[in-house]
């Protein structure tokens, strides 16, 4: 395939300069500009895939502290460690609703460019441009509740102010529209050279979207059990990704600002670097089951405030070395800092250069903050516990409950080589652990979750983590009751709509409001969330 970063830089550059989210005819006064009858939706594709895929602050401040995959004494990690809405840092909770419209608008845009040229000529693209707007619509509508799908996308045609459907009546079309995406990928149809993750390869985007049908009707579980497994059958029987090798990457690149990983890039921040530490949570469920993986994701910084921010300096990566940092606490001196807790492990270094939480667990920076480090949207592994959970349902999903449990577990535990080689778990170590810790029927629903939550996290794909917690309940997590949150003291089960909403589009927001049982609140559930 042609180079990827180079459709990225050309739609990148083309698209903040040329034209508006939703109107490409702008372009035409120019008559060398690019048109919908010059312009390779390829391009689009690219750009739309980009702006999906690379999330950072995203999911970083609210999700994956949240779920207690990370914890950080940092004010605005505050927002999802301590359930407290930190100032001007609340303008993040926008960011999954307007990052996911711009890229659902890059895709339809791509759709709308290939049928004005040759439907034919670009019938892959189409179709994988139909799937990853499958994929972005759940992410939107499983962050917020109730969200504009069936007028969404529709500015050019007069809809600036679209209405809000109600998610019960989102999912189903999403499951339809899926299903028709995946018939129309077409062999013998020329390559979507735009394609980020699989390079066009149209067997694997097949394969890709039976997962991804998998995630939608697991989602239902508790709101609609015969769609969920009606669908996660038809799913598994036509083929879901078969290895790690299949995992869908965003394969991020450092010669742009744009292209480069946008979470390595936040935890390269000083601050960030500095203060964001594995969950205490996280790290003792390693150790509790001697989870090889521990001595691959963490390591303890080397001693004293300038080792701790040295991006260069790498830590202590010994399994018995790692501690991880408890959620709900700070560094400002009051009854919450950390240093008051009876297991503070005290600092490293003296003086001016010692390091309050320099004895805690970082994300090991060779594997976590390079800027061209991958992206993980959906994987192998993810997919086999929620086929390990449809089996333990009683479904028909191919294998029983314990195969698709083990390959899981081992394939969460190979997908880590895919951050970095220095993240590689020898196969024979792989192994071992996946014979010692069979899926044990007692708990079985409680075992799958727990390792699809550690899973997500460890591959910093803290959406899905948090989706499926609010979804299962597992792991049970312990709440922090930090002085001044806004949850009385609940994890957060959604996000709040953007502020601009109201005034832009004030009959959508607002009765899209009335839909949830709480309000336009943090602790307000969706549909499917019981």
């Amino acid at each position: 395939m042609k180079n990827p970063i180079l459709y990225i830089g050309f739609a990148a550059i083309l698209f903040s300069s040329a034209c508006s989210e939703d109107k490409l005819d702008d372009v035409n006064t120019n008559p060398n500009a690019a048109s919908a009858a010059n312009l390779n939706p390829n391009y689009l594709l690219a750009d739309g895939q980009l702006r999906y895929g690379n999330t950072g602050y995203t999911q970083l401040l609210y999700q994956a502290p949240a779920i207690q995959a990370i914890a950080s004494t940092f004010n605005y990690y505050g927002n999802g460690d301590k359930y407290v809405n930190a100032g001007g840092f609340t303008g993040y909770q926008a960011q999954a609703f307007n990052e996911g419209y711009t890229a659902l608008s890059r895709l339809q845009q791509a759709i709308s460019v290939a049928n004005t040229q040759n439907p034919t000529r670009f019938a892959n693209t189409i179709a994988i441009s139909n799937i990853m707007k499958v994929m972005i619509f759940q992410r939107i509508t499983d962050t917020y509740g109730d969200i504009p799908f069936s007028e969404a996308l529709q500015a050019p045609q007069g809809i600036v102010t679209p209405k809000y459907d109600r998610q019960q009546d989102i999912y189903p079309q999403l499951l339809t529209q899926l299903e028709a995406a995946i018939n129309s990928l077409d062999p013998a149809a020329p390559t979507a050279t735009g394609d980020l993750f699989y390079g066009g390869d149209v067997a694997q985007w097949r394969r890709l979207g039976y997962s991804l049908m998998v995630r939608v009707a697991m989602r239902m579980t508790k709101v609609d059990a015969a769609a969920a497994r009606t669908w996660t059958e038809k799913a598994a029987a036509a083929g879901t990704l078969a290895s790690t090798t299949e995992n869908a990457l965003l394969r991020t690149d450092i010669a742009f600002g744009d292209t480069q990983n946008a979470s390595s890039n936040a935890l390269r921040t000083t601050d960030d670097f500095r203060e964001v530490k594995w969950s205490k949570t996280l790290i003792d469920y390693l150790r509790t089951t001697n989870d090889p993986r521990l001595g691959v994701i963490a390591e303890i910084p080397q001693a004293g405030a300038a080792n701790n921010a040295n991006q260069s300096l790498p830590g202590n990566t010994a399994a018995a070395a790692q501690r991880g940092l408890p959620n709900g606490y700070d560094l400002t001196g009051g009854a919450f800092d950390i240093r008051r807790r009876a297991d503070y492990p005290g600092p490293t270094g003296t003086g001016a250069d010692a390091a309050p939480l320099g004895n805690y667990s970082r994300p090991r920076a060779s594997v976590y903050i390079k800027q061209n480090t991958p992206a993980f949207l959906l994987t192998y592994a993810e997919t086999e516990f929620l086929l390990a959970e449809a089996a333990s349902r009683g479904w028909s999903v191919g294998a029983n409950a314990a195969t698709h449990y083990a390959n899981g577990l081992r394939g969460a535990m190979q997908s880590l080589a895919q951050l970095d080689a220095a993240a590689t778990v020898p196969a024979a170590t792989i192994d071992a652990f996946v014979v010692a810790n069979p899926l044990r029927t007692t708990n079985a629903l409680q075992q799958i979750n727990e390792q699809y939550w550690l899973e997500a996290s460890t591959t910093f794909n803290f959406f899905e983590a948090w989706f499926n917690w609010r979804r299962s309940g597992f792991p049970v997590l312990v709440p922090v009751n930090y002085p001044g949150n806004v949850t009385n003291a609940t994890i957060p089960r959604r996000i709040l709509y953007p502020t601009t909403e109201n005034s832009n589009n004030p009959n959508g927001y607002q009765a899209a409001v009335a839909n949830l049982s709480g309000g336009d609140q943090l602790t307000s559930r969706v549909w499917w969330d019981r």
